[in-house]
């Protein structure tokens, strides 16, 4: 069994893997997530995105998908569905069978037991009666017995003619491999007693159920103190600041944001997230997907953050509570979506009420969350995922081979700002099932990517994300215009308002990804993203001028896959999360003093088993939070994953 065969099962309860390569590494990725939780998990799972349909089908071995044979096994099971075992027909030579041809692995056994007597053959094999054999479908009970029976009388018949010798040789050879030939037998009743067995045990004859578990044990600390924009807010988890911008009593005014300095490390922590995937489907070709999920990570890099940059440390996934703002050690539900063909298998529709986009959108082989660079500055685009899910949907359609479209509407459900529904009372409900914010009137994200696929070895990805971001309401008590809240960008990092203090309308932010991989060879690939952001600033204020924030965002890095051992991962990556290109004067947290953070990660997954697998990390950040001055700030995370 190939290590991604039980792993990927998580996957693809997810998503749709998307293959891009033919080495060992991607066939054992594709074939088995992610999804995870696929899981995704981050889980939750991958992809080759134009082939993913193809991948997806049982029928569908690999040699005929690498060969592009991906129509080809429909028609044949079409054509199998329309005969009975009563309506074969018998072939007397192997060029009787259309489908047959002498390259073909099993020609000369065919032949063999097709042509008759006089070509040296048993004469004891039937076809179908369009001529063809279809050597690559399964057969059923009564195709076997009918198969066996007439190749049983044609071995009788030549028995029958045998001379005394002959038949003596046989005798010995029969006596010869008498154990053997017990030996199988008791293995076959063994073999039958087990599927038996499980075929009474089994969790759902209609319904899979998959489980990633990691442990996390994680240690970050700085060469120095670490300057950080915002005010630490107490009691919080994980640690956050909240922007501000200090208050110039002589000419009345707010100026330069508040910094404050940062001088203990964190201590060590050691962190737990689960992800429970049920998988069920009605046709075989739609699913159903339900996961749950828990966790109580708390990353200890966080403390170092500025206000909009929590989290940019070098934290993996798997190492931040999965079910937030909900307390640490909450079961809450983490994605419900249904997939279904439309028209064709070729157009996929994808619906739900919590649906979430980074494992559908902007994916790549190598950068997510299971087995690729983990950090959360590294799975995704820093500036068009957020990792926020959405009620709503999108559809998959391909093109052909090569060419896969995704496009769709989510309303998201924003959990970073539902203490703004109802401040200081009840932290309100999710967007879209909230009367007061909606389907349409909150949080939303229009998303379209285009992939093409020129080799099985190399993906290119455009994605467009226009983003709605709602601003706070106004405080209770507080003048209009006054920032109690300042706006944190969910769809890029950092926090704006009207560059004085005061607040700022509803956001429209346009986002574009160019996100690539490519295997050079089975052992070698490379990736990288290219992300640019440009957000709509307008003032409450008539007074204030309004504006853009533009911010661009840099990603390469090269993959080992099979590294030391096969299914292993090496990956090397370096990043340039938020590098701010307009409109600093507006942000409250993440221009730092005009810097450029660069974080660097060397992961490796490394399975011990199909089940379990080391995951260690290594984590620099130079400039962080984008100030020049602060010393490099080091992040060390060794991950025990289980994926069922």
């Amino acid at each position: 069994m190939g290590l991604y065969s039980v792993p990927f099962q998580i996957q693809r309860a997810i998503a749709p893997p998307i293959c891009p390569l033919s080495t060992r590494f991607s066939i054992r990725l594709c074939r088995g997530f992610w999804a995870v939780l696929g899981p995704s998990l981050g889980l939750l799972a991958l992809e080759f995105p134009a082939y993913s349909q193809a991948l997806d089908e049982p029928a569908l071995d690999n040699a005929a998908y690498q060969a592009g044979s991906v129509a080809e096994p429909a028609a044949l099971a079409a054509e199998l569905d329309g005969f009975a075992v009563d309506q074969m027909a018998q072939v007397t030579s192997v060029s009787q069978l259309a489908d047959v041809s002498p390259g073909d692995w099993a020609y000369e056994a065919l032949a063999y037991l097709s042509n008759d007597e006089a070509q040296g053959g048993l004469d004891c094999l039937e076809g179908y009666p369009s001529g063809l054999y279809l050597g690559g479908q399964a057969m059923t009970r009564y195709e076997f017995a009918a198969g066996l029976a007439a190749c049983l009388d044609a071995v009788t018949g030549r028995l029958e003619q045998l001379d005394p010798e002959a038949i003596a040789r046989i005798e010995a050879l029969q006596r010869e491999f008498a154990p053997e030939l017990a030996t199988l037998g008791d293995r076959l009743d063994e073999l039958e007693a087990a599927a038996s067995e499980l075929e009474a045990n089994q969790f759902s004859t209609t319904l899979r159920f998959n489980t990633l578990a990691s442990f996390n044990f994680s240690q970050s600390f700085a060469g120095g103190d670490i300057l950080a924009e915002g005010i630490t807010v107490p009691g919080v988890s994980p640690a956050s600041r909240r922007p501000a911008r200090q208050f110039d009593l002589q000419t009345g005014q707010f100026g330069d944001p508040v910094v404050e300095t940062v001088r203990d490390d964190p201590s060590t922590t050691f962190s737990y997230s689960t992800y429970f995937v049920f998988t069920g489907s009605f046709q075989q070709t739609d699913e159903l997907t339900m996961i749950l999920a828990m966790g109580n990570g708390d990353p200890p890099a966080s403390a170092f953050s500025s206000a909009g940059f929590t989290s940019s440390f070098g934290i993996p996934y798997a190492d931040s509570n999965p079910v937030t703002p909900l307390s640490p050690n909450s079961v809450g539900l983490f994605e419900l979506k249904y997939a279904f063909p439309l028209f064709s298998e070729d157009f996929r529709l994808v619906v739900g009420p919590r649906i979430l986009p980074f494992r559908h959108f902007d994916q790549n082989p190598f950068t997510n969350i299971v087995f690729g660079s983990s950090g959360l500055n590294f799975y995704q685009s820093t500036l068009a995922g957020n990792g926020l899910s959405g009620a709503g949907g999108f559809f998959e359609w391909t093109l052909s081979p090569q060419w896969l479209l995704r496009a769709g509407y989510l309303a998201r459900n924003d959990r970073s700002q539902r203490i703004f529904d109802e401040p200081f009372i009840s932290p309100g409900g999710d967007g879209p099932a909230n009367p007061s914010r909606g389907f349409f009137s909150g949080n939303n994200n229009i998303l379209a990517e285009l992939t093409y696929s020129p080799s099985f070895n190399a993906n290119i990805r455009l994605l467009y994300n226009r983003s709605r971001l709602e601003a706070p309401p106004p405080f209770p008590g507080v003048p209009e215009g006054l920032a109690v809240f300042p706006f944190l960008l969910t769809s890029l990092r950092g926090a704006v308002d009207d560059g004085f203090g005061g607040t700022v309308d509803d956001i429209i932010a346009h986002n574009f990804v160019l996100n690539f991989d490519w295997a050079l060879s089975p052992g070698f690939a490379v990736f990288g993203r290219y992300s640019f952001s440009t957000s709509e600033i307008d003032p409450i204020n008539p007074l204030r001028r309004g504006g853009n924030v533009e911010v661009q965002a840099f990603q390469l890095g090269f993959a080992f896959p099979d590294l030391g051992k096969p299914g292993a991962l090496g990956t090397l990556a370096a990043t340039i999360p938020f590098d701010v290109t307009d409109g600093e004067e507006f942000l409250v947290g993440g221009y730092g003093d005009g810097g450029t953070q660069v974080d660097v990660l060397a992961s490796y997954y490394f399975p011990l088993n199909d089940n379990v697998g080391l995951v260690p990390m290594f984590f620099v950040s130079f400039n962080p939070n984008n100030f020049s001055e602060n010393p490099p700030v080091y992040s060390i995370i060794l991950r025990t994953q289980f994926l069922f």
